[in-house]
């Protein structure tokens, strides 16, 4: 079975080799684009599994070619930048990436983000192919149907509240949900004190799904951006 095409689309010439590279050497298959132009016509043409974006590109924001291709494709989006500030990764995964990975950064960790971008991909295509109404991660297990969740043979007592945010972060499972995508999604609005109350719920949720809410195995915490459930 071949390795899913990768798109990278990067301007500078050093880390767009550095990147083609890595994917070479680790038998992926790749195309790369060197702006923003390039990027949207081998989107459209060749229609990447993945792709890995620069924001800083020399034509068109990488956040904009995102809400681009966001218009026709879910092709997961890891970007990779050197924008480091909160306001950068929100404004980006808002758009519709799937992960953000700051520069400078380890070779290591990016094909460990190919590797749960890939998961990921793996999972919903199957979902979709079985079109299974119960989800399972691990213990986790989220009956869509009956409206109940278990870990292990124990059934969850879940408040509302509860019960759609660990149903909203199972269907985005290994992606990261910023706080403003998901209070829209269970509250409707975005205020300061959706934010306040997410993060209230979301310590009663950990209580009830984590053996170690120190060491989280579900829910990952993306400081001052959001949360992201793993895939176990």
């Amino acid at each position: 079975m071949n390795k899913p095409l990768v798109l990278v689309v990067e301007d500078d010439y050093a880390v767009r080799n550095l990147i083609s590279t890595t994917l070479e050497t680790h038998e992926y298959r790749f195309h790369t684009a060197p702006n923003g132009e390039a990027a949207i016509l081998e989107a459209v043409s060749h229609n990447p599994d993945i792709i890995l974006m620069d924001l800083g590109l020399p034509d068109i924001d990488g956040v904009d070619i995102i809400r681009k291709i966001r218009t026709w494709s879910i092709t997961p989006i890891i970007v990779i930048s050197a924008r480091s500030e909160d306001e950068d990764k929100i404004e980006a995964l808002d758009a519709g990436a799937d992960d953000y990975l700051t520069k400078p950064f380890s070779i290591e960790e990016l094909l460990a983000r190919l590797r749960v971008t890939l998961r990921r991909l793996n999972y919903v295509q199957s979902s979709e192919k079985t079109e299974n109404n119960i989800f399972t991660n691990g213990e986790l297990k989220i009956d869509y149907v009956a409206g109940c969740a278990y870990l292990g043979d124990d059934e969850l007592h879940l408040t509302p509240i509860e019960y759609k945010l660990i149903c909203l972060l199972s269907k985005n499972v290994g992606k990261v949900l910023t706080h403003t995508f998901i209070t829209r999604e269970i509250w409707g609005s975005a205020w300061d004190s959706d934010v306040a109350s997410l993060r209230v719920f979301m310590a009663t949720l950990r209580k009830k799904i984590e053996k170690n809410t120190s060491s989280p195995q579900y829910i990952q915490t993306h400081i001052g951006v959001g949360y992201r459930m793993l895939k176990i």
